[in-house]
């Protein structure tokens, strides 16, 4: 039998033998609690079904299930298809925000390595002057509509 201990809730397996019916004291092992047990008899008497469950009870609860099943199905329908709409244009502005951030990483990496690539290519001089022009003409662009 399993008996745990009122005071930690530790449980012990203790053999049936060792408690006689009138009950004895009992220390636990983990906390030294002492206490009376007595073994309580547990009625094991048969339960017996009073009611007859009748086939049309549960065939109106099968079928009340099933109506529910339709709906909550309906619902995730429904939810997933505005998660789906969500889900597109919170991607393409991921996409976008994830584009402008690579440009201006790529942007950064040419200034930096300016110097280095003109030297191993010759022509790229006038391109790079080009491009940063027009990168600042975007920027005052860019401010006098704010």
């Amino acid at each position: 039998m399993i008996i745990s201990c009122p005071n930690c809730n530790k449980q012990f397996k203790i053999d049936n033998s060792l408690i006689p019916d009138e009950g004895r004291d009992l220390q636990c092992g983990s906390c030294n609690h002492v206490w009376f047990y007595k073994i309580e008899e547990i009625n094991n008497e048969v339960l017996e079904l009073n009611e007859e469950i009748i086939s049309e009870d549960i065939e109106t609860k099968a079928e009340k299930k099933e109506e529910k099943l339709e709906e909550t199905s309906e619902k995730q329908k429904k939810t997933t298809i505005s998660k789906n709409t969500e889900s597109k244009g919170s991607k393409f502005l991921s996409y976008l925000i994830v584009l402008i951030v690579s440009f201006i990483a790529l942007i950064i990496l040419l200034d930096t390595l300016k110097t280095p690539l003109m030297n191993v290519f010759p022509g790229l001089e006038t391109i790079l002057f080009n491009l940063f022009e027009t990168l600042q003409d975007i920027k005052l662009f860019i401010i006098d509509l704010i």
